[in-house]
This record gives structure tokens, sequence and C-alpha cells, in this order.
């Protein structure tokens, strides 16, 4: 009887997480803080032109932001990881029994016999020494490591996307009606999102759109008072 390995073709998660997180930040972000500048001053007694040129404004801005935050942020963490590859470097450079022996005690955690741990640090070094260590040791791997101008790209991009949504109902409805319609459609979008953003990331859709939803109603409930509050357009 011939016997074969046969590959099956998986698809993870995690291999996500990196856009997912920034696309959905970016996106959250856009529907509810330019839904809530909105409510706001149309709760002060904005004019339509006034809650036009603030919603596209505020779109500009927060897009922009968007984009430096996070390209800053993560290149941030691209430079701490670049940084402890270096040294982990250096140091199976000048110390590779001591690296061999750190990376069998890691395999002895997590389960494997004491013998089997250090063949398998052995042949793995062998093969890539930084890879394993980077990957065993310190956590970082090719999927889940930093990349500072996708993250910017796509934060900036669903903001924009986000934007849109409540700026395009506050044009089209009568300015009597704005606070409403933008506060009902802005919380279906989010509540959109958060299913689509659940979907994506293998969790509960329900949990997420409304975990999505309700963060972004306290927001513009707040924001909607203060603007009552002031009752001025500032």
């Amino acid at each position: 009887m011939r016997t074969f390995t046969q590959r099956h073709a998986e698809t993870h998660n995690s291999s996500r997480i990196g856009w997912l997180r920034a696309a959905v930040l970016g996106a959250n972000d856009g529907i509810v803080s330019t839904g809530s500048l909105l409510i706001g001053v149309a709760a002060a007694g904005a004019t339509h032109q006034t809650m036009m040129v603030t919603g596209i404004a505020g779109l500009v801005a927060g897009a922009m932001s968007m984009a430096a935050g996070e390209y800053v942020s993560v290149h941030a963490q691209a430079d701490t990881e670049h940084a402890d590859l270096a040294r982990e470097k250096r140091e199976i450079d000048t110390a590779p029994e001591a690296e061999h022996r750190e990376l069998a005690d890691i395999y002895v955690k997590r389960g494997i016999a004491p013998e089997l741990a250090r063949q398998v640090a052995v042949q793995l070094m062998a093969h890539d020494a930084l890879g394993s260590h980077a990957r065993d040791e310190l956590g970082i791997s090719e999927a889940l490591s930093a990349r500072p101008f996708s993250a910017a790209s796509a934060s900036a991009m669903s903001f924009i996307v986000g934007a849109i949504l409540p700026v395009a109902v506050s044009v089209l409805v009568p300015l009597a009606q704005v606070i409403l319609w933008v506060s009902l459609m802005s919380l279906i979008f989010l509540a959109v999102l958060g299913a689509i953003a659940a979907k994506a990331g293998g969790a509960s859709v329900l949990l997420g759109a409304w975990r999505v939803t309700f963060w972004g109603a306290l927001a513009m409930v707040i924001t909607a008072l203060v603007g009552r509050l002031f009752g001025a357009v500032v």
C-alpha cells in the first residue's frame, strides 16, 4: 500500500491581524468622530453649509491624523523588533551553545522531552538560527510583524470611507432632522462595521456589532450634550 503526504490548504485569521486592526480602527474612528462632530455642531445650531464644511474638514484632518499616528506608532514597534533581532543575532554569533540551550529550554517548557528538545533546537538553528529565536523566543513572525506603511494606508483609507458616510447623510437630509438621521445612520454603519470585522476575524458577529455600536452611541450622545450645552458653533 502506497503512503503519501497530502497537503491541505489552511487559512488562519491571525494572518489578517495587521491590516484588519488598522482598517477597523480607521473606519470606526471615521464614523464616530465625524458623526459626533456633525451632531455636536448641529446641536449648537449650525447651518447646513457650516456642517458640510465642518464634516469635510474633519474628514481630511482625521485621515491625515490617522495615517501619521498609525505610521509613527507601528514604526516604533518595528524599530523595537529590529533592535531585538539585532541583539539576538549578536548573541547567536558570540554564544551559540547558550542560545541552543535557551531554545531547547523553551521547547521543554512546551512539553517536549529534553533530549528531543535539544535535537529540535540544533536542527532548527542549523536551518535558520535567527528565525527560530525570533519566532519562539521573541514572538516575532512574518504574519504578525509590524508594517508601518501598510497600517498607515489602511487606517487613512478606511477613515475616509467611514467619515464619508455621516457627511453624506448630513448633506442629504433636511437640517431639522440632521441629528436624528446622522445618529441613526451612524449607528447602523457602526453595527455593519462591527459585524464585518467580527466575521473577518472569526469572532461572534452579534457581539462585534454590539460592541462597536455601543461605544459609538456613547460618544455621539456625549458630543450632542456638549454641543447643546455650549449652544454655539465653535
